[in-house]
């Protein structure tokens, strides 16, 4: 017997835009009935994934707890949603069920982009899937590993090699760009992670294309564009997501240029009972409008945030994604706000840039000082901050932010070279030398 339970809001995907898109839900309705509908039984956390295998040394250690929806009066339900019925509002799930709704919030997230070379299907290769069970037989896997191949050189490459490399692991990272993160960030940073990672051990192979994976059954090598073949116990992809749509083109709703689910400015799709958020939605560019291929875990909170506060009443509105990152390798961290100056001249802005180093913290004689170095892009004509790079230490993500929040509200250089900031000597730069100023400062000399 089919059975049907009917729900004011049902979000389908339970990691973080669907945990956030719920829980926002419930602070704007307080009244109405939630559910979160999952297929995973245990969900982990995104962003932490690469950590598991050299800090945490234990996927479990990496969940999401049920009680950030539980302890809010959000039901949980474990199944998977096969299809949307728009006319009835209804979700037919795996066992024959169905659910109600009168609104509905799709947080379905992406899947691993698989590259079509030959060998992929071998035992011991791997890629990046958010999925506890398979998260331990990679653990499994690098028990009995000795030589590691990465496809990739982004942030996920970046990441995963340096903690495999607390393994003791030999780690090659093979990119087919000149630089590894070059996506990211500039060459001067790029160069700064390069270094840090062949500090670390880890061997790059920049410039190359992984044309061949070759084992019987397993794998033993990969042969690159060049002809050389690397030795590999192990092989993991990290060369990109792509939005999960399949449920939204069943149901008819309208997929946008980048081929996730099209969204308006409120996160509605184009059936505005339904809204679509995370990685499976459409983003625009905060600079340009137009459709980018963007796809982090702070976007995706943000959009959950807009979504779940808009459901019965438009009160948010999404100004698109200006992009930021941070990322560490041993002890560089590295961050990026906005436009590099490649994207700049790659969407024609004009712009002069501003540039600062000093200790961060005062005096540099304090314990654990590192040099942090900051730049700042201003576009040309307006003054107003477009991009910033940042390389330091602990707080390089915390003055990222900084940068983030000064894009986001047009701030101008001088602005920027004003704007009011507190300092402490074991915890800031010093007031006299604090980077973002002097960058600003000296971009000004420039306009």
């Amino acid at each position: 017997m089919v059975k049907s339970v009917k729900k004011d809001v049902v979000v389908i995907g339970g990691s973080a835009a669907g945990v956030t898109a719920a829980i926002t839900a419930r602070r704007h309705y307080r009244n109405a009935s939630i559910a979160v509908v999952r297929r995973e039984k245990e969900v982990v956390v995104p962003c932490g994934v690469p950590y598991i295998y050299g800090t945490l040394k234990d996927v479990r250690k990496n969940l999401i707890p049920d009680a950030v929806l539980l302890n809010r009066n959000i039901e949980i339900i474990v199944d998977e949603v096969t299809s949307i019925n728009r006319d009835e509002k209804s979700l037919t799930l795996s066992k024959g069920d169905k659910l109600e709704y009168e609104k509905l919030i799709l947080a379905v997230g992406s899947s691993p982009v698989v590259p079509p070379i030959p060998g992929v299907n071998l035992e011991n290769v791997f890629v990046v899937r958010k999925d506890v069970e398979y998260l331990s037989r990679l653990m499994a896997a690098l028990e009995k590993a000795r030589d590691v191949v990465i496809i990739g050189g982004g942030f996920i490459g970046v990441e995963f090699a340096d903690e495999f490399a607390k393994r003791g692991l030999n780690v090659t990272i093979v990119e087919l760009l000149p630089h590894c993160l070059q996506l990211a960030f500039d060459e001067d940073y790029c160069l700064m992670a390069e270094q840090k990672l062949a500090e670390r051990g880890v061997t790059l192979r920049t410039n190359e294309r992984a044309e061949e994976i070759i084992g019987d059954g397993k794998v033993e090598k990969v042969k690159l564009s060049s002809g050389e073949a690397l030795k590999a116990d192990l092989v993991l992809i990290g060369i990109g997501v792509k939005p999960n749509t399949e449920l939204a083109e069943k149901a008819d709703l309208k997929i946008g240029e980048r081929k996730g689910i099209w969204v308006d400015k409120y996160m509605r799709t184009s059936d505005e009972d339904i809204f679509a958020v995370g990685d499976c939605a459409e983003k625009y560019s905060f600079f340009t409008n137009k459709p980018t291929a963007l796809r982090l875990a702070s976007i995706s909170t943000k959009e959950a945030r807009i979504a779940g506060a808009n459901l019965f009443s438009l009160k948010r509105v999404n100004i698109g994604c200006i992009g930021s990152f941070s990322t560490i390798i041993g002890d560089l961290a590295l961050g990026v706000a906005g436009l590099t100056e490649r994207a700049a001249r790659e969407e024609s802005f004009e712009y002069i840039t501003g540039e600062f180093k000093a200790p961060d913290k005062h005096p540099g004689s304090m314990p654990n000082t590192r040099e942090m170095k900051v730049k700042l892009l201003f576009e040309k004509g307006s003054g107003i901050l477009i991009g910033g790079q940042v390389a330091g230490g602990a707080t390089t993500a915390e003055v990222t932010n900084i940068l983030v929040s000064m894009i986001e509200k047009c701030m101008t250089a001088e602005e920027v070279a004003t704007f009011q900031f507190g300092t402490h000597p074991a915890l800031t730069s010093s007031p006299i030398t604090y980077q973002i100023t002097e960058a600003a400062e000296e971009a000004l000399t420039k306009l």
